[in-house]
């Protein structure tokens, strides 16, 4: 038997009820979900918590993540400074494929306040649907891992 995918999920207060909507979803697929929170409205960083989730895809302890605040921009830029991490903000189920097909993207980050939950839902499944397919690709990825040397 394969083990479960561990996806950790993390967010700021704008994008509690989405990142929990999420959360039920993935475990209701088969995925482990690893929900760091925060639990309660009360205003967080962004920063600490897309850096929170990162650390767990670079420590190896999560497979993949999954990461909002209102737009998903800041929480991806603050998940992008963790060394080996790759992240990107998907607005539409296109961009999800693609940041693993082709850029072997570990954390997935989006709005909560652009997209609704519908197609939040969708964008995930892309996400999580999509492996890395290498090749090219992977030429391309690993001048992106030399930059961070």
């Amino acid at each position: 038997m394969t083990a479960k995918k561990r996806i950790v999920l993390s967010s700021d207060h704008a994008a509690i009820e989405l990142r929990q909507a999420i959360a039920k979803h993935i475990t209701d697929q088969g995925y482990e979900a690893v929900d760091i929170g925060p639990t309660t409205p009360d205003s967080v960083h962004y920063p600490s918590m897309g850096e929170a989730a990162a650390q767990k895809i670079a420590s190896g302890d999560c497979d993949l993540g999954i990461i909002l605040c209102g737009t998903g921009q800041g929480i991806m830029m603050a998940a992008n400074k963790v060394k080996g991490i790759r992240c990107g903000v998907c607005n539409e189920t296109f961009s999800a494929k693609m940041i693993r097909a082709h850029n072997d993207a570990q954390i997935l980050s989006m709005g909560a306040r652009v997209v609704g939950l519908g197609l939040a839902l969708e964008i995930v499944d892309a996400f999580l649907s999509t492996e890395f397919e290498g090749g090219r690709h992977g030429l391309r990825v690993d001048m992106i891992k030399a930059m961070e040397d």
